[in-house]
This record gives structure tokens, sequence and C-alpha cells, in this order.
């Protein structure tokens, strides 16, 4: 049987063989091959150092890795005491925490109180952080489609089991604008509402940077380190303006080795897969890769009508299928972008006091956002307004004055100067040889008749939508 020294020592080499692999062969020479275990009670590990400054350079630059092998090996609760000789040959106890639950200067808006190293004072409380959230990007609210089921899946497995899935990081990228800040925030909610005990925190990138930077200015890196060692769930948003910054780098590196040997949630997002960032470091990219990278690609046009559909009923607005196929047809752009038009188009309407049409749509969104121009000639135009009025192409440019061909002639008018950029001469020269006054007089009485006859407006619509098809 193993007598209490030589258990002791069998431990603490356990946890020197760990220490080797995060120093180097100089440090861990200097700071750590001399020092003695001298008893373990279950709480305390007593430690014998040579003198006061190994207590210093260990507490001030090796605790963020060191902490976690003695939790894991000892216990969560376990608490370092150093026991350091005199020349009179009393040692002088130093005690130092290793407790996941000490608080520490660091949260994701300002310091708390001035505690120079949080490890040595015991007895704290565990801290609350505020998780930075937008209560608005959930799941219930993301639209899912093929663009984006893999990370929505990917997300929610995460969230029901942070860091005991496969997916660790879960690393989620595409484009600007794709949803990629939804689910991250989306999974932070979830993880929330089922694992409440669990500290979650939001931050991009850019201000674990801003934090990074001020934290070397006061000589507060290690405390920096111990306060995102005690997330839980961390999500950085933006990962690639990690690029170029190698101290930011190295911190990072400390976190997401500690929060992985923990068994601890990483997810990140970046506007690009592992593979094609710059400048950062092997030993991170690699890192990158261990779990899951899931693409956001653009929305496919399922997709887009939902997210299309969604936004009204959230604007309140009423806005018909033609419009919704109009809008999913005619916007190439991301769901940001989608978002914001329809929101542009909602409140211009408001304003103007006008049903949302297509031709409204068109007319608002071209200054919003780049429509998926489709080239409307004046020969098109003449072709479904006479195809639509059943009446041959001959009549309508002919002197012919009947209702129903001056009519047409009219509406056709219209949609030229609605959809093409024609002059009013040239509109007029197409249809039929008429001048620029026939042509102005022909849209306003057009216009006006859409404000008064129902039945006109829908059928004015119809080819109107037709025309754009």
């Amino acid at each position: 049987m193993l007598s209490n020294s030589q258990a002791y020592s069998d431990m603490w080499q356990n946890c020197l063989d760990r220490i080797k692999t995060q120093t180097s062969a100089e440090e861990f020479a200097k700071w750590f091959e001399p020092i003695v275990p001298l008893e373990f009670d279950g709480t305390t590990l007593r430690l014998r150092v040579p003198n006061e400054s190994y207590v210093r350079q260990i507490e001030k630059n090796y605790i963020p890795f060191l902490r976690p092998i003695i939790s894991q090996l000892y216990g969560q609760q376990t608490r370092l005491h150093y026991a350091v000789p005199r020349p009179s040959t009393t040692a002088v106890p130093v005690t130092s925490e290793v407790d996941s639950t000490a608080i520490t200067r660091f949260n994701t808006q300002t310091n708390t109180a001035n505690i120079k190293n949080p490890f040595v004072i015991p007895g704290l409380k565990r801290i609350i952080i505020d998780p930075q959230l937008n209560p608005s990007l959930t799941f219930s609210t993301f639209i899912e489609g093929e663009c984006n089921r893999l990370a929505r899946s990917a997300g929610m497995s995460v969230a029901v089991d942070p860091g005991h899935t496969p997916f660790n990081p879960l690393y989620i990228y595409g484009d600007s604008g794709l949803g990629k800040t939804h689910i991250m925030q989306a999974i932070g909610h979830e993880v929330r509402q089922r694992h409440p005990e669990l500290q979650v925190l939001y931050v991009s990138m850019n201000k674990f940077q801003a934090q990074f930077q001020t934290a070397y200015k006061n000589g507060e890196i290690p405390d920096f380190i111990h306060f995102y060692q005690m997330i839980d769930v961390l999500m950085i948003d933006d990962i690639q303006e990690l690029t170029g910054k190698t101290g930011t780098q190295n911190a990072f590196f400390n976190i997401f080795n500690h929060l992985q040997l923990a068994g601890k949630q990483l997810i990140l997002t970046s506007d690009k897969p592992p593979v094609e960032l710059k400048d950062i470091e092997q030993r991170l990219l690699t890192r990158f890769k261990w779990g899951l990278s899931a693409q956001l690609a653009s929305p496919d046009p399922e997709t887009k009508l939902k997210i299309i559909r969604a936004k009204a009923r959230k604007l309140g607005a009423e806005i018909s299928d033609e419009v919704v196929a109009y809008l999913a047809d005619n916007i190439s752009a991301n769901v940001r972008e989608i978002e914001g038009a329809l929101s542009s188009l909602v409140a211009n309407a408001s304003f103007l006091g006008r049903r949302i049409t297509p031709s409204l749509a068109k007319e608002i969104l071209k200054v919003y956002v780049k429509l998926n121009h489709k080239e409307i000639t004046i020969e098109r135009i003449l072709a479904v307004v006479c195809e639509h009025q059943s009446i041959e192409l001959e009549r309508l440019n002919s002197t012919e004055r009947t209702r129903s061909v001056a009519q047409a002639r009219q509406i056709a008018m219209y949609l030229a100067k609605q959809h093409t950029k024609a002059p009013l001469t040239t509109i007029g020269a197409s249809i039929g040889g008429r001048n620029h006054a026939t042509v102005l007089h022909s849209c306003k009485a057009v216009s006006n008749l859409m404000e008064t006859d129902k039945n006109f407006r829908r059928q004015v619509e119809e080819i109107e939508r037709k025309i754009m098809a």
C-alpha cells in the first residue's frame, strides 16, 4: 500500500507532467522542479517553495493554466498553501485559492474592487455576469431554411448539452448579414433557459481586443485571463478580427485551452472558414477546426419568402403574395438587407398613405437596396398589355379611339413611364406615334382612375405583375 507521502508525490508528479506541456524547459526547471509537495487534506494542498519570489511568480504568471490542472486532479475547491522557509527555519505559510467561484476584476463593462490577485482571497462568492444578449435574437425569431439548417441544428444541440457534444468549438461562418450573430445569441438564450446555473457570455472580438489592451496597459493580463476562464459558454463574434494581433492571440489561446480542458463550450463566428483566415497562429487555427465548421449561405428563394412574411407580421403590415414574390425575386441581398428594405417599404407606404403594390415597392426600394433589375422594354410592356386586354398590337398603335383600345393604350404609356427610363417623347413615339403631352395626360388619367376604381387598379397591378415576372 502506498504511503501518504508517496501518494502526494505521485499526484504532484501528474501535475508536473501537465505543467511541462504548457511551459518552456527553462521555466519548468526554474519555477516548478524546486517545489516539494508536503500534504493534501482534501481541501488544502501544501507546497514547499524555496522563497517568496516563487509565490509571486506563480500567482502572477502561471495560475491561468495551473489552476485548472490542480482543480481537476485535487478537486474544484482546492486551496494552495505555500510554505516558505525563513533563515530561522520557520516556514511561513501563504495561502492561495484555486477556486472556480472566486471573483476576478474583469467583467464585460467595468472593473470591480481593486483585487491584485483574486485567487489569494478565500471566501468570495460567485459573481453574476451580464451575458450581453439581445432579447430579440432567439431561436423562435430565427427563420430556418436550407441555407442555415446545419448551423441552427448544431446550435440547438450545443444549447441542450453545452461542452459535451462533438461541436466544440462550434465555428459558424458566412458573409455579413446572414444570421451568424442571431444563431450565436439564440444559443446563449437557450443555454440560460435550460442551464441557469451556467455563466454565458457573448462578446465581439473587437471588444475582447479592447479589454485586452486595457489589461495590458494596467498590468492586469492574469486577471483578464482569469475572468474569461470562469465562463461556461463563451461566444466570440467576428473571430477574424484576431488577424495580426499576436498578444491577443496568446491570451485567447490560454483561455481556449482552459475552457476546452474544463469541458466548457466555445462558439465562434467569422466571415471566413478557418482555412482562409490570415495572420493567425497555426495552433489557434488547428483548434478552430476541432469541432464543427458550419456555413451560412445566402437565403434560398423559399427562405426569403419566409423571412419577408415573418418580418411583415412583426411590422403589422398586410402585404400581398404578389409583393412578397416581387421582393423575394428582386432583392439579391442578405437577411439584414431584406429586413431593412421591407421596413423601409412599410414605413414609406404608411407615410405616403398608399397601398403596398409591386409598383410602389420598386419605386421605394430602388434607392434603398440593389435590386435584381430585369430589363423591361416598351416592346415587352406593349406585348403584355395587348395579351392581357386581348387587343392586337396594330389596333393599339392605330388611331382607333374605342374605349377598350384607348384605355389599353393609356395603361401601356403609364407602365412604360413607371418601368423604363425612356423619355415621354420616346414612349409616345413607340405607342402609336403620340406626343409627350398625350403620354403625360394618359399617365395622370391612369393614376387617378387607380385611386378611385378598385377593379381597374387590380387590372393594372395584374398587368404589372406579368411584366415583371
